[in-house]
């Protein structure tokens, strides 16, 4: 890029930049952005395929989740990027429809790209799908319904709905229950709202046994066995103390040299070092503890003293671990040895370490008021316990945020078929220009049903018709049941979803689509040329202007 000025060339990119502007520029990264869309779209639905991602060290992942899927393909080009961003978004907030969420967006810029080539200007496309996805969201809240805690088998059905289509049907009622129990395990009220903290539920995947054998533990499952052999295995009615300072003898803050000149002087040293550790662990047995985690380490001398104390002890827990151990046991976590009193200590009814898996695995259960949960996630190989736990975890944040909201739309396209219908009839009322993208924003909405229909072999055209014939006689809940490939009434099937999963895939493919479309340069720098001209090496580095 130059510049002339009184016939002196004027740089002010590097060598080597390169510039797309305009229309090209905008096709590029529609183009991108489409791509990346359409790689995703042959996973959606329960009849969904999956991909395998195999990255530079060989490692394997399958999965059918749009998040994982675009969070591990290496993609370069920017505009691409931004489709990964929406499925991230999605996950992060509501943990499904990130599929959804990513071919919308796709979809909005191919409608987007026929617009262009009528010279409808971007920034009247943007305007229109802004106006359109207001709309969409005010429709959609004439369609939601209200559910409450209580209801577990509606409940029931939300996890079953995640669940579906994510490799992990096979045992969809047993996921489905470990799932909502978990969640309604965890839920706080605080002035008056539910909160649903995810991270309150432990997850821990074991190979082995069948994905039937997955179990949900009132308490805390930690992946470590006992310290020492001497130590019990089994302890009832515990009283654990949750330790963050080590069982060990404490450095000095500075250097100190120890001359030691006869055998005696160096037998009185270790014995005083032996009844440091001593008083320790006496301070430990005092309070009352008969488990002990702690956070960092445990001398070997003080693990012969625990032992011998008949105190079950844990070392070097993680800190994630221990916050979580102290919502369930209700203890408090000590950051001083001399500090400890019997109301720190945390209850449990039985603290006993099991083999799982081959591991030795301490499981803390029989809580009384525990505020997290663990869940043990079982499946014969890795890649099927990784498929489990990407299900169970869709599942959890799914009914977390039912819970949170109280909010339910039927699934199974039913909601972007009624949208579709709706936002071209409000789109006949606008005068402007913006009618055409509130248009397109309506036939983009139907590439959910279709894309559902297409992935279970159905005939995507039919389906649609059906679709919009029954919508258009009122039944605003008729889906697509790709099972049996009839258009059906979705909440007497069962195939619900939050009303926040819609809302959430909605803003982020319109935001992504319109910042995608409102841009018209694309300039690309290189850092390995120099400035041209003929600069010295040394002369002045810092005068180009890198875009």
């Amino acid at each position: 890029m130059a510049g002339q000025l009184g016939g002196q060339p004027i740089y002010i990119l590097r060598e080597g930049a390169q510039r797309s502007r305009g229309r090209e520029a905008q096709n590029n990264n529609i183009m991108a952005a489409r791509a990346v869309a359409n790689a995703v779209r042959t996973t959606l639905g329960p009849k969904g395929m999956d991909k395998m991602l195999v990255d530079s060290m060989g490692d394997i992942v399958i999965t059918n989740d749009g998040a994982q899927i675009l969070k591990e393909m290496d993609i370069e080009h920017p505009a691409a990027k931004m489709l990964v961003e929406v499925a991230k978004t999605q996950d992060d907030e509501v943990g499904d429809g990130t599929t959804t969420a990513a071919i919308l967006a796709g979809e909005l810029l191919k409608k987007a790209e026929d617009l262009l080539n009528q010279n409808v200007h971007p920034t009247i496309i943007a305007a229109g799908y802004r106006m359109a996805s207001d709309k969409a969201k005010e429709i959609l809240s004439g369609l939601v319904r209200k559910v409450s805690e209580d209801d577990e088998e509606l409940l029931l059905k939300i996890a079953s709905t995640a669940i579906t289509g994510k490799g992990a049907e096979g045992a969809r009622d047993k996921l489905a229950k470990l799932s909502v129990a978990a969640v309604l395990s965890v839920v706080e009220v605080t002035n008056g709202k539910k909160t649903v903290d995810r991270d309150d539920i432990k997850l821990e995947t074991k190979v082995g046994a069948s994905v039937e054998d997955s179990e949900l533990i009132e308490g805390m499952v930690v992946n470590k066995g006992r310290v020492h052999d001497n130590m019990p295995k089994k302890v009832e009615n515990a009283k654990i103390l949750l330790l963050n300072t080590q069982v060990e003898l404490s450095k000095t803050e500075m250097d100190a040299e120890i001359n030691i000149t006869s055998p005696d002087q160096l037998q009185l040293f270790l014995d005083q070092e032996e009844k440091m550790l001593k008083d320790k662990v006496n301070l430990i047995v005092a309070s009352g503890a008969n488990v002990l985690f702690c956070q960092k380490g445990i001398d070997d001398m003080a693990q012969h003293f625990l032992a011998k104390a008949g105190i079950f002890s844990i070392r070097r827990f993680l800190k994630s671990d221990m916050e979580k151990m102290a919502r369930a046991t209700s203890g408090t976590i000590v950051n001083n040895i001399k500090e400890i009193s019997e109301s720190d200590l945390g209850f449990a009814g039985l603290v006993e370490e099991r083999k799982v898996g081959g591991e030795a695995t301490t499981f803390v259960t029989k809580c009384k008021n525990p505020k997290a949960v663990s869940v043990v996630l079982r499946g014969g190989t890795e890649h099927v316990v990784k498929s489990v736990e990407t299900a169970f975890e869709d599942a959890t944040r799914v009914v977390g945020v039912v819970i949170e909201d109280g909010e339910l739309l039927a699934g199974g396209g039913s909601p972007e078929v009624e949208l579709a219908l709706r936002l071209k009839e409000y789109a006949a009322t606008l005068k402007g220009r913006e009618q055409l993208a509130v248009n397109a924003f309506a036939e983009a909405l139907e590439i959910v049903p279709r894309t559902l229909a297409e992935n279970a072999g159905l005939d995507p055209i039919d389906k649609l018709v059906e679709l919009r014939s029954q919508h258009e006689q009122g039944i605003k809940t008729a889906g697509l049941n790709v099972m049996t490939g009839e258009v059906v009434d979705m909440w007497e099937e069962g195939v619900l979803e939050p009303l926040r999963v819609k809302t959430q895939a909605l803003n982020s493919a319109t935001e992504a689509a319109t910042m995608i479309l409102r841009i018209d340069d694309v300039i690309a720098s290189t850092r390995s040329a120099g400035p041209p001209g003929g600069m010295p090496p040394g002369g002045m580095p810092d005068m180009d202007m890198d875009f």
